[in-house]
């Protein structure tokens, strides 16, 4: 009776892994963990590159978009590395490589080295070069220079945690306000909604949800696609020229797409008047606008990353050296920590540099005079960016004239400061621009550059001055505008800063609802309302309460 016998079936038998290979698992497991903890506690000796650029993240919507870099840059270094097999092979070179990230940390705290482009000025050692050069000897100390040189382009990224720079902010930032608020001021006059009209104030002003000029430009949304097909590129292995294709086609969606944005904001606007639900919701309406369209770039990018995307290959390591062992693996700990401990250990460390007190808002409203002659002061507030506030400034009344606006510049190097560039946010120029006498209080007569704009809506005078403790000068931006050259800051700037001598910029401005007199008149009549208030200011006293 065999045959009734049950046939047996043979069953997979687990094998138990060998402990051997689960003390290695565990061991290389400890490796990654201490290695990571090390050289996230090594940031604090960039402390003060890092914190700079976090107030830039959450303060400049302009670059906020550089939050995400440092993420993206080491989720694909780990990418690469995984790739790679995981090996240890480092090379002490990458111990010197993050002294020197230390050095250039502690340089750019203690001197600042600027190229001057006539209004514009750019850092020769950007926020962001410690960070990368940080982060390449991270990976030559532990994963070897075969890994950093197969994630390049991972590591770069860490160039572009500043994902704008500062230059850009006065030659392409804003002449392409300019442009766009041109644009829409010519769209709207196109579908017979002139921006002349007085209705078109609310339109051009925060009044009306939001102020349509300064974020019209398109550079946003141009970085963020630049940057999606930058990083797509890469993913997607292209050639060089179809990579650089890839990315301008990219930023110049991006324009695109806001150009469309600016003219779908406007009609908007048209239909919105009038309607004080749909006036309420302008700023969401732009939102709307803008992510659907943007969002329909991005999925556009990700379509055609989508097509043919090559797999993942294994990479090895350009020389088959073996990986480090565990003492060798525990120097490079121990000295990169020792290295760390010394730097934090200095007096002028970055990391107890950058803890020093937060800007006192109300200790710079207290600075502006209470009274200039018959005006008082009825508010103040200041204007930052970046981080970095840039602009203290107050609001004088008096009985049967204008709102005056008076305004210091309080930043660093704020003499560097061109005041017809806020107006070209705008999308306006000078109307006239000229050099005017005005009589100071203690009856000192000094010439200063006076500006008069109009939109069709506004008309303002705009009255500026560099103004030292001992005496003041007239603001000289066409001249400014032939700077070329290199400048080098160090503590002496400090010394200058705390000895009282330094020049502050200063403005004076007011704005009145465009009538119908003649410009000439007009010009006329805000000159005098300017010379009324600038008669009770003391602009050397005001200079010495801002040293």
């Amino acid at each position: 009776m065999a045959d009734n016998l049950p046939l047996s079936t043979a069953s997979p038998t687990a094998i138990a892994p060998q402990p051997e290979l689960l003390t290695e698992r565990r061991t290389g497991l400890l490796r990654v963990c201490t290695i990571s903890v090390l050289a996230a506690l090594g940031c604090l000796g960039i402390y003060h590159d890092l914190a700079l650029l976090w107030a830039t993240w959450t303060t400049d919507p302009l670059r906020s978009i550089g939050l995400l870099v440092p993420l993206l840059s080491i989720a694909l270094t780990l990418r690469v590395w995984r790739q790679c097999g995981w090996h240890l092979r480092g090379t002490w070179w990458g111990l010197g490589v993050i002294g020197l990230s230390y050095f250039l940390s502690l340089l750019h705290q203690k001197m600042m080295v600027l190229a001057v482009f006539g209004n514009a000025s750019a850092s020769l050692i950007p926020l962001s070069l410690p960070v990368y050069v940080y982060g390449s000897g991270v990976v030559l100390l532990f994963a070897g220079s075969g890994v950093w040189r197969r994630a390049w382009f991972p590591i770069g990224l860490l160039l572009l945690s500043q994902p704008v720079p500062i230059l850009a902010t006065g030659l392409i930032d804003i002449p392409l306000q300019s442009i766009s608020a041109h644009v829409a001021r010519s769209f709207a006059t196109a579908i017979h909604f002139a921006p002349t009209t007085p209705q078109l104030q609310l339109m051009f002003s925060p009044d009306f949800g939001m102020f349509i000029a300064p974020g019209c430009d398109g550079i946003r949304g141009a970085i963020a696609m630049g940057y999606v097909a930058l990083i797509l590129g890469y993913l997607k292995r292209l050639a060089w020229h179809v990579w650089a294709a890839f990315v301008a086609g990219g930023v110049l969606l991006g324009y695109f797409f806001n150009f469309i944005r600016l003219c779908a904001l406007v009609l908007y606007y048209r239909v919105a008047l009038g309607h004080p639900v749909l006036e309420s919701m302008a700023k969401q309406a732009d939102y709307v606008i803008g992510s659907s369209l943007f969002l329909v770039a991005t999925l556009l990018f990700f379509w055609i990353a989508s097509r043919k995307q090559k797999s993942a290959k294994l990479l090895t390591p350009a020389k088959a050296t073996p990986s480090l062992g565990p003492l060798s693996i525990t120097l490079r700990c121990a000295a990169f920590a020792a290295m760390l401990l010394v730097i934090l250990l200095l007096p002028s460390s970055t990391f107890n540099s950058a803890n020093a007190s937060p800007f006192d808002s109300a200790a710079f409203a207290a600075r502006m005079p209470k009274q200039v002659g018959i005006f008082t002061l009825m508010r103040t507030w200041y204007e930052q960016q970046g981080g970095v506030p840039l602009v203290q400034a107050g609001a004088y009344s008096a009985p049967g004239f204008a709102e005056v606006t008076l305004a210091v510049w309080i930043a660093p190097l704020s003499h560097f400061h061109d005041p017809t560039a806020c107006w070209l946010a705008r999308g306006l120029t000078p109307e006239i621009l000229d050099m005017r006498s005005f009589v100071v209080r203690g009856e000192k007569s000094v010439e200063l550059s006076t500006g008069f704009y109009s939109d069709g809506v506004t008309d303002s005078i705009v009255v500026n001055a560099m103004c030292s403790p001992q005496t003041c000068s007239q603001y000289q931006g066409a001249a400014a505008g032939k700077r070329i050259g290199l400048v080098f800051l160090d503590q002496q700037m400090s010394a200058l800063t705390e000895s009282g001598r330094h020049p502050v910029s200063i403005m004076v401005r007011i704005d009145r609802v465009h009538t119908g007199d003649t410009k000439a008149s007009t010009h006329d009549a805000l000159l005098t309302e300017a010379q009324r208030f600038i008669s009770g200011l003391d602009p050397t006293s005001l200079s010495r309460a801002f040293q």
